[in-house]
C-alpha cells in the first residue's frame, strides 16, 4: 500500500533558556493512503510537536519526514512553504478564520496565495461550501456563524487545494457534544472518500472515531492500535 507520510527516528528538541528540551525523542510512524490516525497522549507528550513536524511547520531536529516519496526534512523554506499550500490541508481547534472576510473568501484563502482564483476554482470552493452544509451562508461572516458552522468553513478551505492529507488539532475541542458529532460524521465521510487524516484530540470518543490510534508518552511512542484497516 503506497504511504501518505512516513517518519523516522524522528526527533525534535527546543532550547529554551539554557536547557534542552527534548519534544520528541525518535519516533517512527507508517501512515498509508487512506488512513486516519488519532494522536493521543498527555500534556507534554509530543503531539503538538509531531503535528507542526507533519504539517511543515516546524523542522525536525533529527530523523527523516518522508511526505509521499519526498524527503520533507531536507526541503528549502520555499520548498515547505509550497508543500503546505498545496499538498497538506490544516483544521484548527480556534477554526483560523479571517473574520473580516466571508465564508466563500475564507474558503478561497489558500488559492490566494498559490496565486490563482479561475472560474474552476471559484466551482470547487461553492461545491466545498456545500459539502460541510454551508451553501446558505456564503456571504456571512465567521462573527455570524455557530462554532460547528465555523469550523465547517474552516474543514472547506483545508480541502480547496485538494491535500494529500488533513492534519486537525483538536478539531472538536470547542464545540458541544451535538456538534462534536457532526464534525467527526464529517471528517468521517472524508476518510471514506480517501483523505488521509491525522487528528491530536484528547477525547476517547473522538479518537475511536478513527482507524488507529497512536499514544504518546514524554516525547516516546507509546502504542500503536490499528481499530479498522485502511
Amino acid at each position: 500500500m503506497q504511504l501518505a507520510a512516513r517518519i523516522h527516528d524522528l526527533s525534535k528538541e527546543y532550547h529554551l533558556g539554557g536547557e534542552t528540551v527534548r519534544a520528541l525523542r525518535g519516533v517512527s510512524l507508517d501512515v498509508p493512503e487512506g488512513d486516519y490516525v488519532a494522536i493521543m497522549g498527555p500534556s507534554g507528550s509530543g503531539k503538538s510537536t509531531m503535528l507542526n513536524l507533519l504539517g511543515c511547520l516546524d523542522r525536525p531536529s533529527g530523523g527523516s519526514y518522508f511526505l509521499g516519496p519526498d524527503d520533507v526534512a531536507r526541503m528549502s523554506d520555499d520548498q515547505l512553504s509550497e508543500i503546505r499550500a498545496s499538498r497538506i490541508g490544516f483544521v484548527f481547534q480556534s477554526y483560523n478564520l479571517i473574520q473580516q472576510l466571508t465564508v466563500l473568501e475564507n474558503i478561497e484563502v489558500p488559492l490566494y496565495y498559490q496565486g490563482r482564483l479561475d472560474a474552476s476554482d471559484r466551482r470547487r470552493c461553492h461545491e466545498l461550501a456545500a459539502l460541510v452544509g454551508l451553501s446558505d451562508r456564503l456571504q456571512h461572516r465567521p462573527a455570524q456563524l455557530s462554532g460547528g458552522q465555523q469550523q465547517r468553513a474552516a474543514i472547506a478551505r483545508s480541502l480547496v487545494n485538494d491535500p494529500r492529507f488533513i492534519l486537525a488539532d483538536e478539531p472538536t475541542g470547542n464545540l458541544d457534544s451535538v456538534t462534536t458529532g457532526e464534525i467527526l460524521s464529517l471528517l468521517d465521510k472524508l476518510n471514506r472518500d480517501g483523505k488521509t487524516i491525522i487528528m491530536v484530540t484528547h477525547e476517547n470518543d473522538v479518537a475511536r472515531h478513527s482507524r488507529r490510534i497512536v499514544r504518546l508518552r514524554d516525547g516516546l511512542l507509546q502504542s500503536d492500535e490499528r481499530l479498522r484497516e485502511v
